[in-house]
């Protein structure tokens, strides 16, 4: 017995994956942007820091 998935289908499941990775894409982005963002910050109070740049 031979189960076939249907193009609407497939269709589907492939836009919902897409949909999940590009959440999951901005989700884990936004942090990134956060931790370089606080981090930044932090070297802002070190005077030490700015005397490499």
């Amino acid at each position: 017995m031979t189960t076939y998935i249907f193009f609407d289908e497939a269709l589907h499941i492939f836009v919902k994956a897409f949909l999940a990775s590009v959440m999951l894409l901005m989700t884990i982005s936004g942090l990134g942007l956060a931790v370089v963002s606080t981090i930044e910050k932090e070297n802002e109070n070190n005077p030490c820091a700015k005397l490499f740049r």
